[in-house]
C-alpha cells in the first residue's frame, strides 16, 4: 500500500499499549508518525518501533489534529475524557477499554462482523471488545448455521494481565515471596493470587457480578448479532501471567452433530481446533500466537442438544491489540 497513515496509541507504556506497537510493526501496518501517549507519570518512557525508540508524551499536551487514527488502549475514563477531542478534530477511533456505549461505537472482530464497517461514517468510532469475548465469540460464530444457540454459559479463567501491568507485577512479588519462606502481605489483590484461584476478577456490584463479566454478556450478544441469548458468565482469576482458558457450554436448537461441529470450526478463520483427544492450554499453546485454540470438543453428558467446547487464547495479543490492528487494516482501506 503506498499510502501511509499518521497514528497514536493512547495507553502506549500498558501491556496492551506495546503489544499493539510491537503488532503494528509486524504487519508492517503502513505508519508515517507514531505518537506515542500516555499519563503524565509514564511520559518520557519510550518503546520500541522499526529499530528507533519512540518517546512517550503526555496526552493532555497532543494536538489530535496531527493523526488520522487513534487506538485508545487505556482505561475507560481515559477514553471518554478524550474522545470528543480525537473526533472533533477528524480523528477515526479504536477503543479497546469498553468505554464507549455500543450505539456509539459498535464491536469488531473482522472474523465475525467485519461487514459492519461499510454502515459507519467518517470519523469512524469503532470498539474492540473485551479479550473474553473476542475468544468466546470466535468459538460459537461458526457454529450459527448449524443451529440456533439458546443459551451460553462461560466460565472465563482469567490471567492477571487482565488486570493490567499491577497483575502482572503482583503476581511475579507474591510468587517470589512465597518461594523465598517470606509473609506475604497481599497488595494489588485482596488475597493471594499466587499458588491460588480466585472466584471473582475484580468487585463485584450489588448483585455480585463485575464488571468483566457485564462486558463479557453485553459483547458476546452484540458480536453475534442475538441481543436476547441468554448468557452466564463467571469470571476467575487464576495464577497465570498471560493467556486466558475458557470452559464454553452451549445450549442449542438440534441435536449436536460433532462431525459437522468440528468441520466448521476446522475451517473457520483465526481459529486453531486441536487433534480429537488433545487439548489446549493457554501457556503451553496460546501465548504468542494470532488464533484461538479449541479442544475438548463435545456433547453433553445427558443431553443431545448440548455442546462444550474448551476454549484458549492469548488475552493481550490476539484478544486485544491484534483486534484493534485488524480493524484498523479494514479501515484504512476508506481512507484512500
Amino acid at each position: 500500500m503506498s499510502q501511509s497513515f499518521d497514528i497514536a496509541v493512547i495507553g502506549a507504556t500498558g501491556t496492551v499499549g506495546e503489544t499493539l506497537v510491537q503488532i503494528l510493526e509486524e504487519r508492517d501496518f503502513p505508519v508515517a508518525d507514531l505518537h506515542l501517549l500516555a499519563s503524565v507519570e509514564s511520559a518520557g518512557h519510550s518503546v520500541p518501533f522499526r529499530g528507533k525508540n519512540v518517546r512517550v508524551r503526555e496526552v493532555d499536551e497532543f494536538d489530535f489534529a496531527k493523526v488520522q487514527l487513534v487506538f485508545f488502549a487505556a482505561g475507560p475514563a481515559v477514553t471518554l475524557s478524550y474522545i470528543t477531542r480525537a473526533t472533533a478534530a477528524g480523528c477515526s477511533v479504536i477503543d479497546l477499554s469498553g468505554g464507549l456505549p455500543a450505539a456509539e461505537a459498535p464491536n469488531i472482530v473482522p472474523e465475525i462482523n467485519a461487514a459492519l464497517i461499510a454502515t459507519l461514517k467518517k470519523p469512524y468510532r469503532i470498539a474492540s471488545p473485551s479479550p473474553s469475548a473476542t475468544a468466546v465469540a470466535m468459538a460459537i460464530a461458526p457454529l450459527r448455521e448449524m443451529f440456533d444457540v439458546l443459551r451460553v454459559n462461560v466460565t472465563a479463567f482469567l490471567a492477571v494481565s487482565s488486570q493490567g501491568r499491577e497483575g502482572v507485577s503482583e503476581l511475579a512479588r507474591q510468587t517470589a515471596e512465597l518461594l523465598n519462606v517470606r509473609p506475604l502481605e497481599p497488595r494489588f489483590f485482596d488475597r493471594q493470587m499466587a499458588f491460588n484461584v480466585l472466584a471473582q476478577a475484580g468487585k463485584p456490584d450489588a448483585q455480585g457480578h463485575v464488571s468483566l463479566e457485564k462486558r463479557l454478556v453485553a459483547e458476546l450478544r452484540e458480536l453475534l448479532g442475538l441481543p436476547l441469548l441468554k448468557v452466564s458468565a463467571t469470571c476467575a482469576q487464576v495464577p497465570v501471567f498471560f493467556g486466558d482458558s475458557f470452559s464454553v457450554s452451549l445450549q442449542v436448537s438440534a441435536a449436536v452433530n460433532l462431525v459437522a461441529v468440528n468441520a466448521a470450526l476446522e475451517s473457520a478463520p483465526g481459529i486453531e481446533l486441536v487433534e480429537e483427544g488433545d487439548y489446549p492450554t493457554a501457556v503451553g499453546d496460546a501465548v504468542g500466537q494470532d488464533v484461538v485454540y479449541i479442544g475438548r470438543v463435545r456433547g453433553g453428558i445427558d443431553d443431545p442438544m448440548e455442546l462444550n467446547l474448551w476454549v484458549a487464547s492469548d488475552n493481550v495479543r490476539k484478544g486485544a491489540a491484534l483486534n484493534a490492528v485488524q480493524v484498523a487494516e479494514l479501515l484504512i482501506k476508506d481512507f484512500v
